[in-house]
């Protein structure tokens, strides 16, 4: 995939239209059907590997590497408190002494990795689960060094896009409220929601936990009672999307995530199946998080001079003039363009075809669930 560009309002694509469409027409699951291929094994590409410890010693000059493997060898050099022995590697954030001094190691941290993940209903998203339910973290690849963090959950029946990284900063950016990154839902609930009810999310309902409202709704037909919406909210509570529905009295039968932030979930990957981003996207994906703290850091700035007012964001539904919310909070707005109104560059459009592109150029098949690249379930 070609490097993003910087100004994610261009007019590039319009992926995320796309996919909430194939859920509501139920292209979403032919999809997932259709597909009867094997299932090579699927791991992740190896990375550079961690300097010796010989060689980091010479290089901070503490002498040459011969003498630094006789320091090992005579018990005078440490890792962490254990004594080091002759070829091993270090990495950034290890304890070396010499002679029980502290010594400040020139080591580079380890590459961000980040995967997408369609997870499917009946996974919970944690490593020890009491009741022994099947985790997400099963169908994941071994990390060499640390593991995966959850970028938010999915609850146990919701399905969807699920990010996870191996480093906690971009997590936490990627998670905390006050970034307001845009999460997309695709909500079949029953029965049709009436103008009144959907200005009253957009507005804020009062959940047990404090006052949570969509930034935008969206409707998307349906057959019957069922009722499909695209619904964007921009923080993670727990069940928040249920329970606002809910509080309503409309009961959520699905509930999908379609995109998180930039990222949105590619088109063919399975359920159960993860992709790894690469560079270029890992880097639009950290550049759409610190745009989104840079909106919000300016908002709360200019709205420390007055008195904060619901945006004109979402009020096409009902057309209604822009007034004070309740308990004088303003909607969680984001810096990123209303997918709603502008085409806009998601990251993960294309993700599948490059892989496939990259594999057939270097003459070798990219296992993964299906054939398609990725991993799934087993046969």
């Amino acid at each position: 995939m070609a490097d993003l560009p910087v100004d994610f309002g261009a007019a590039l694509t319009t992926q995320d239209d796309t996919r909430f469409q194939e859920v509501v027409t139920g292209q979403f699951d032919a999809d997932e059907s259709s597909a009867t291929s094997p299932i090579p094994k699927r791991v992740l590409p190896p990375q550079p590997e961690s300097p010796k410890l010989h060689k980091v010693l010479a290089q901070a000059g503490m002498g040459s590497r011969l003498e630094m493997e006789q320091l090992i060898l005579e018990g005078r050099i440490t890792v962490n408190n254990e004594p080091a022995h002759i070829g091993q590697r270090v990495q950034l954030g290890d304890s070396v002494k010499v002679n029980g001094k502290p010594i400040r190691l020139r080591t580079a941290p380890a590459p961000v990795r980040v995967i997408a993940y369609h997870k499917p209903a009946g996974e919970v998203v944690t490593h020890d689960d009491p009741q022994n339910r099947p985790t997400v973290f099963r169908r994941l690849p071994r990390l060499t060094h640390g593991k995966w963090q959850a970028v938010g959950r999915l609850d146990l029946n919701t399905e969807g896009l699920l990010l996870f990284t191996s480093s906690g900063e971009l997590a936490n950016r990627l998670m905390h409220p006050r970034f307001g990154l845009e999460r997309e839902y695709a909500v079949r609930v029953l029965g049709a929601l009436s103008p009144e009810e959907k200005q009253r999310l957009l507005d804020g309902v009062q959940l047990e936990d404090g006052l949570a409202q969509f930034g935008a709704i969206e409707e998307g037909g349906g057959e019957g009672v069922n009722c499909w919406y695209r619904v964007t909210i921009s923080e993670g509570r727990n069940r928040e999307v249920r329970r606002m529905l809910e509080s309503l009295g409309h009961a959520v039968s699905r509930l999908i995530r379609i995109r998180y932030g930039a990222m949105v979930l590619p088109r063919g990957l399975k359920r159960a199946a993860w992709i790894e981003l690469n560079e270029s996207e890992i880097r639009a994906l950290t550049h759409a998080a610190q745009a989104s703290q840079g909106s919000s850091e300016k908002r709360q700035t200019s709205g420390s001079a007055r008195t904060p007012r619901s945006l004109a964001r979402g009020r096409r539904d009902t057309g209604k003039p822009d007034r004070s919310l309740p308990n004088g909070r303003s909607p969680a707005a984001s810096g990123q363009p209303d997918p709603m109104k502008t085409s806009f560059g998601y990251i993960g459009a294309d993700s599948l075809s490059r892989q496939r592109r990259e594999a057939a150029q270097n003459g070798t098949k990219s296992g993964g669930r299906r054939a398609t690249g990725f991993p799934g379930r087993r046969s």
